[in-house]
């Protein structure tokens, strides 16, 4: 079923809703995970921030309807790459049937919403709001600790495993109501070492949720330029927004 906009915009805002809570770029303290705490947690990610230059990754996610209580799942990739003070953004996402389902990129204040089968590339621009849409994109991808702490309540969950790496489990609650109105709550697991996500959980006030896993992930490998273009297919319709 075709999506409308408002629909891809709130998955864009679901798929990388955050930045990251207050302290300086400092070294964090020699702890133990079993007793580290939140700010060490935020000092070992601004520490790794300032390292921060690009990352790609395979991505497979986990979409949940709680009134059913049924699952659907979508594969794809995606890449970030930090672009002066701004982050940029391209996905693909495959629907269970391995056909693409849509494109997204974030460049320059727009976001450009290409969907094949429908033959429709949506570009919505940040305008005013671009800071906003910034700052959400860089949930876990090479984010500072200051920005955070303006829009979210942070809760520092403790450490866990993801895919064979150590990660801070961090439990994130908007402070914004219009944000609240979208989903309740973002989950995500960082590697301290590298700064990234290497899973996020976006859960809806409905129970609804969507659980992105990032795998195969290259870190500060300098992908193409060209990697951050959508190829549009010749007679899809076009809309500004």
């Amino acid at each position: 079923m075709k999506k409308e906009v408002p629909d891809s915009m709130k998955q864009f805002r679901l798929i990388f809703g955050a930045a990251f809570v207050c302290a300086t770029v400092v070294a964090a303290p020699a702890a133990s995970a079993q007793s580290m705490t939140l700010q060490q947690v935020l000092s070992k990610m601004d520490a790794a921030s300032a390292k921060f230059q690009d990352t790609e990754a395979d991505i497979s996610v986990d979409l949940y309807t709680a009134v059913v209580q049924e699952h659907q799942t979508q594969t794809g990739s995606a890449a970030f790459r930090r672009v002066g003070d701004s982050l940029e953004m391209v996905t693909h996402i495959k629907d269970s049937n391995g056909a693409a389902a849509s494109d997204l990129l974030y460049k320059n204040g727009e976001l450009d919403v290409y969907q094949p089968a429908a033959k429709t590339e949506t570009i919505v621009s940040a305008g005013a709001n671009r800071a906003e849409y910034d700052s959400m994109l860089a949930t876990g991808f090479g984010a500072d600790s200051k920005d955070l702490d303006a829009a979210w309540n942070v809760t520092f969950e403790g450490m866990e495993d993801v895919g064979g790496v150590e990660t801070a489990k961090l439990d994130l609650v908007p402070k914004d109501q219009n944000i609240r109105n979208n989903f309740s709550h973002v989950v995500i697991w960082v590697d301290l070492t590298r700064d990234i996500s290497l899973k996020q959980s976006m859960i809806q006030p409905d129970g609804d949720s969507r659980t992105v896993t990032y795998t195969n992930i290259g870190y500060n490998q300098h992908p193409s330029a060209k990697l951050f273009t959508l190829h549009i297919a010749s007679g899809t319709q076009v809309k500004h927004q």
